[in-house]
């Protein structure tokens, strides 16, 4: 594995018109260039990322992280408003991680005054977080399409922990010919296993152990699919009595699902994809795994 130095100097770019002409610079010089797009509040999963991303540009390639809380992908009652933000904080770390580049466009530049245009996946979207969250695909796909447009990469580094909005986003790509390749690095977890995720911030401390009956309910899930085929009906009533013993823990939904295709599983067995998304108080936690 290549050596890169422990410290990059970040440079903020905050518009749209100087980050495309990093990225035509970029081109016209043959620097392979990697991104990363995140909402920011980074914590270990999202540096993971970077330095996949860092990996895959080389060291004389570029690395560009985008930090944009995006509303589009947000509904009605959600925690657009107070999604955690520390500008200052993701700067140092992404520094760490092997980022050249912070893009951080405002909502003016990313959807100015008359904007009509949207991208929509309408097969691999329509079940579980497109379910749960109408709308919220439309938002990720547009933003993502105007990303790739504006930083020009030639990898995008995506975590396993929104594994359909992955699924969607390399569809999107391979529909629209977008020219990239997509890298879907592991979910990082705690040491209890809960997946790490900028909203974890929201728990109390005691919400916080209850929030491990996620993965508490992929291990389950994943120990009976061991044994041979189950129904994916009989599992989600197991998997739904484990989850109604946390006192703060709502059950949004347990899916089982085709990885590749997202098509809902019948049966259950060892391949098939689990996906669940469970309210522990007011926070909606997200988690996935392959059986």
């Amino acid at each position: 594995m290549p050596v890169f130095p422990k410290g990059f100097a970040v440079r903020i770019v905050k518009t749209i018109a100087a980050m495309q002409r990093l990225a035509r610079h970029w081109q016209r010089t043959g620097a392979p260039v990697a991104f990363v797009p995140t909402m920011g509040c980074l914590h270990r999963g999202h540096l993971s990322l970077v330095r996949r991303a860092r990996q895959c540009a080389g060291p004389k390639g570029r690395v560009v992280v985008s930090i944009y809380v995006n509303p589009t992908q947000f509904g009605p009652g959600e925690d657009f408003a107070t999604y955690p933000r520390d500008l200052k904080r993701d700067k140092k770390l992404c520094g760490e991680a092997g980022a050249d580049v912070l893009f951080v466009p405002s909502t003016r530049q990313m959807y100015p005054a008359g904007f009509s245009t949207w991208v929509t996946e309408e097969t691999m979207a329509r079940g579980m977080e497109g379910a749960s969250r109408p709308g919220h695909f439309r938002g990720v796909a547009t933003v993502v399409a105007k990303l790739f447009q504006i930083v020009l990469p030639g990898v995008v580094v995506f975590g396993a922990k929104d594994f359909q909005q992955s699924a969607i986003i390399r569809r999107m790509a391979r529909d629209l010919n977008f020219p990239v390749k997509i890298i879907v690095a592991p979910t990082v977890r705690e040491a209890d296993g809960l997946a790490m995720s900028s909203r974890n911030e929201y728990l109390s401390p005691a919400q916080r152990r209850q929030a491990t009956v996620l993965w508490r309910a992929i291990q389950m899930a994943r120990c009976r699919a061991a044994k041979g085929p189950v129904s994916a009906a009989e599992m989600k009533r197991q998997l739904r009595r484990l989850i109604a013993l946390e006192p703060e823990a709502r059950l949004d939904y347990i899916a089982f699902h085709d990885p590749k295709t997202l098509q809902p599983a019948r049966e259950i067995r060892k391949g098939t994809q689990i996906a669940l998304a469970v309210f522990i108080g007011k926070t909606r936690l997200i988690d996935n795994a392959k059986l």
